[in-house]
């Protein structure tokens, strides 16, 4: 059930918190709805498309980023501990805090589960529970309270459900365009029970190609070699430094390439990603997800109270509950409060708190890194590529975008997708939409057919 702020606030006068709220910090600018190809170009090698979208990510208010990762000599344990409840009244959710999955959809899905479970042993009969954030987390820490017949309203700061995993949809395009979290790895229907009614489409076939000639895949050998001597060394390093330590070459093309795929979902550059606790490495099975990810989060919140367009800047909790303090100045109060809201956020301090959060909290959620991924849609009236690959890596050369995914082989439309992570998706992300269009293109030139490049 959706309601509006006004008639929410409305209908939480009664149990008002013993805490008083002070601030009043305006609400951000919810992210733009991203625009079409501008026109006229400057002249490429790799011809417009008909239309192109992009994601911005890395400057978006409500993610400062797209997914977590582990610093050189951050413990994993250190996620364990944002899974503990703040005096029975905070509890936290999403990829950061789940240990095994940090950083992936199965993960975000998993810590709105496992939040769901505390929550229920900790409240008592009638309570109300708040849930900051309606991505993946928290939409399943809404649809398990529902089912224990738990009153529960979730805030959204954005105007739309899903949070990091945005489906986009467009009449002038053939599917949905997926800017966010989409791609699964050689076990997708594994991934949690909830993405099993999705569509997908394999991705299975890879294309490693250099300015001069195709090449071998590039295989994880050498990162695994890597990660392996890095248990035995006395401290924490990093990946490239593991790398380093037992003769591979992080700047050989066909590596740097490697690592560079890496960091499309890892969202963090090898210099950086602790060897001893390092991201999943690259698989080369993917699967891609075309359905409408929007629709199945909104299906998840059906048994909540959803409030769209209500950022919460404000918590202040106390041993009688807790009282949640809007953009608008506004405030309402609860029994309990599950924080979903992304990593990036907690670390720029999107949301006060009153009283600060424990040292062991602040502590982690510093310590843990925020990547940055970027995804580009181009969508072409006719295909200018010649081959049925679906997943592109270009080798050698100075493109910003390195990782191409080719959806024509799959779905019959002429679709690509390009993914950048790390310091180059920050810097991606920062361009003028123009500026991004022509890197995006700029990028592509690798995969012209033979001849067609200057």
């Amino acid at each position: 059930m959706r309601m509006t702020r006004r008639e929410l606030l409305i209908g939480a006068g009664a149990g008002a918190l013993g805490v008083l709220l002070v601030s009043c910090t305006p609400e951000p600018k919810p992210t733009p709805t991203p625009t079409r190809t501008p026109s006229p170009l400057p002249t490429t090698n790799v011809p417009a498309p008909a239309a192109s979208i992009r994601s911005t990510w890395s400057t978006d208010p409500f993610s400062r980023g797209a997914v977590s990762y582990t610093r050189i000599g951050v413990q994993s344990a250190t996620r364990e501990t944002l899974t503990e409840p703040v005096e029975g009244r905070l509890f936290f959710a999403g990829e950061a805090t789940d240990a095994e999955n940090p950083g992936t959809m199965r993960g975000a899905i998993h810590s709105g589960e496992s939040a769901a479970v505390r929550v229920r042993a900790t409240a008592g009969p009638g309570e109300r529970i708040a849930v900051i954030g309606a991505g993946l987390a928290g939409a399943t820490v809404a649809a398990k309270l529902a089912d224990a017949d738990i009153e529960v309203t979730v805030f959204e700061a954005r105007d739309r459900v899903g949070g990091r995993v945005h489906s986009q949809l467009d009449d002038d395009w053939p599917m949905p365009i997926q800017l966010g979290g989409w791609l699964l790895g050689d076990d997708p229907k594994s991934s949690r029970p909830i993405l099993d009614s999705l569509e997908t489409v394999d991705l299975a076939s890879a294309l490693w190609r250099s300015p001069e000639d195709d090449l071998d895949p590039v295989g994880n050998a050498p990162l695994e070699k890597a990660l392996a001597a890095a248990q035995a060394f006395p401290a924490d390093v990093s990946l490239s430094e593991a790398l380093t330590e037992t003769g591979a070459d992080p700047e050989e093309p066909g590596l740097a390439a490697l690592l560079a795929y890496l960091t499309t979902t890892s969202g963090a550059d090898a210099d950086t990603v602790s060897a001893w606790f390092p991201p999943a490495l690259p698989n080369p099975a993917k699967a891609g997800i075309v359905s409408d990810l929007g629709a199945v989060v909104q299906e998840m919140l059906d048994g909540a109270q959803l409030t769209l367009s209500s950022a919460v800047t404000r918590i202040a909790y106390d041993d009688a509950g807790v009282s949640l303090r809007l953009g608008t100045g506004e405030s309402t109060s609860f029994d309990r409060v599950v924080i979903t809201v992304p990593l990036g956020v907690l670390q720029r301090e999107g949301i006060e708190f009153a009283p600060p959060l424990p040292f062991p909290y602040r502590g982690a959620i510093n310590a843990l890194g925020m990547g940055h991924i970027e995804t580009v849609w181009l969508r072409y009236d006719e295909p200018f590529w010649d081959t049925e690959a679906t997943i592109w890596h270009a080798v050698d050369g100075d493109q910003l975008i390195r990782t191409w995914i080719n959806l024509l082989p799959v779905t019959g439309e002429n679709v690509l997708v390009g993914i950048v992570g790390g310091t180059a998706a920050e810097k991606f992300a920062e361009l003028e939409e123009d500026d991004a269009l022509v890197a995006a293109l700029t990028s592509l030139d690798a995969f012209l057919p033979s001849g067609e490049t200057d």
